[in-house]
């Protein structure tokens, strides 16, 4: 239904496009007396690459923004729909990258039509036209009022970019952007996992084995999230091909193991940071991303900060295209196999054995802002780490460690400690990232350092994954 309301949209776009460029009609510019360099000249307009990389980064602010507002994905559709969101906007520019090369060969099921694409289209004009239609297709239950801002970003940058712009090269760019959107989204409509799980996140079906120190769930809200979601599509590497380690500790309610240590650890941090309002509140806000309708998903984040990468090393755009490509396979493969280990191995969430052992009034630092206390999905490995990892692993690939950088994604917020936090290196701030959870109260050291490990496993295997000729 959205994409046949998007094919409405873009006749009156490429209507209303025509009529601004009717100056050049009326001037009979015929593109067979023009030379190519005349024809190059004329559709690229001044600054392209500027243009590009400003329109790649306007999309992915807005996808920010309506990753919040996203209701029901997070954190599992939110970092699939990155993957196809992104190899949507690389297919549709690979053309024009130089040194890049189409990856439509390895995916079993794109079909990727070259002949669609005309000579000389804009490319600008083509990938905003294929970022609108792959957001508004995979970004689901988003109130309407942000949801518009699609079509508000696409009649923009259509404005902006038509102004020396054939008739016939703007509707041959419109229709490129459109014809690799719609073959990426049909591509991912064959992963049928995938496309059962999210219309019903928390299936009824579903019930954990019970067990000592077992995660379950006590109440309807609290099913759980996605348990099958370590059978969807990866892109590079999969859940059966990445390492998978059962919990180092066994489950004890002895106050002498080190399975009880670990969980009074939890108490004793998380307790501190409340009472003292300290750094360690303040590393566990920061990172949160759990709050729908708050704050940015877990994979969302990573798409922020690439955003602040992108302008602080003054990427160019097609290197900035094949980072977010990556990116994008990272996190949707990091969700997968995360979730696969999660279901397998169901470790307890930490304030449900602190509850009933240490202190029957523990609350985590996350139920303030939520109507309940935990995530509502197994703890073992923290799907928040893997995610850290997996990208930090991608940044590190294109940037090299070392770096310094302050995450300014929560700057100017006041219902949460987001004040900007300064690292110098993506493993120090990957590192933050993932072990943030014990000062929330959700997740023990075990699922922290399982998440972390993971993460730059599969961050390692799409760095293998060449894009270059």
């Amino acid at each position: 239904m959205k994409l046949s309301n998007f094919r409405i949209l873009l006749v009156f776009s490429i209507t209303a496009i025509f009529i601004q460029s009717c100056s050049y009609d009326n001037e009979e510019i015929d593109s067979e007396t023009l030379d190519t360099e005349t024809i190059d000249d004329l559709n690229k307009g001044p600054n392209e690459s500027d243009t590009t990389i400003d329109l790649i980064t306007d999309w992915n602010s807005l996808w920010v923004e309506l990753d919040q507002y996203a209701f029901g994905m997070r954190p599992n559709a939110t970092a699939r729909a990155l993957a196809y969101i992104h190899l949507a906007a690389y297919e549709t520019a690979v053309h024009d990258m130089r040194g890049y090369r189409s990856i439509e060969n390895r995916l079993d099921g794109l079909q990727i039509n070259d002949r669609e694409r005309d000579r000389n289209i804009s490319l600008d004009l083509a990938l905003n036209t294929c970022y609108a239609i792959v957001m508004d297709h995979f970004m689901n239950n988003i109130d309407p009022s942000i949801d518009n801002k699609i079509g508000l970003l696409q009649s923009e940058y259509e404005d902006q970019l038509s102004q020396r712009l054939r008739r016939r090269d703007i509707r041959n760019s419109i229709e490129w952007g459109t014809h690799v959107a719609e073959q990426v989204i049909a591509y991912s409509q064959t992963d049928t996992e995938a496309e059962t799980q999210i219309l019903e996140p928390q299936p009824l079906d579903y019930e954990p084995p019970v067990g000592p120190g077992l995660w379950s769930y006590s109440a309807e809200p609290e099913r759980g999230l996605f348990p099958y979601w370590g059978k969807v599509r990866t892109f590079v590497i999969s859940s059966e091909e990445t390492t998978s380690i059962p919990p180092p500790l066994n489950y004890s309610t002895d106050p002498n193991s080190d399975y009880f240590a670990e969980m009074n650890e939890v108490y004793t941090v998380s307790t501190r940071a409340t009472e003292e309002n300290n750094e360690e509140l303040w590393i566990a806000e920061f990172w949160s991303d759990d709050v729908e309708g708050l704050m940015v998903s877990p994979p969302g984040r990573q798409i922020a900060i690439a955003n602040q990468l992108i302008e602080k090393y003054d990427l160019d755009y097609d290197r900035s295209l094949a980072m977010l490509l990556k990116l994008g396979f990272s996190l949707n493969d990091a969700a997968v196999s995360s979730w696969a280990d999660k279901y397998e191995y169901l470790v307890m969430r930490p304030s449900v054995y602190i509850q009933e052992f240490i202190n029957p009034d523990y609350q985590t630092n996350l139920f303030k802002f939520i109507f309940w206390p935990n995530p509502t999905f197994p703890g073992y490995p923290s799907g928040h780490s893997t995610f850290a990892s997996a990208a930090a692993g991608i940044f590190i690939d294109e940037f090299g460690n070392d770096t310094n950088f302050t995450d300014r994604t929560h700057e100017g917020r006041t219902e949460f400690l987001g004040q900007p936090r300064q690292f110098d290196s993506f493993t120090e701030m990957a590192e933050e990232n993932a072990f943030s959870r014990i000062p929330l109260g959700v997740h023990i050291r075990i699922d922290c350092t399982e998440g972390y490990r993971l993460g730059y496993e599969i961050s390692d295997a799409v760095n293998r994954y060449r894009l270059r000729n």
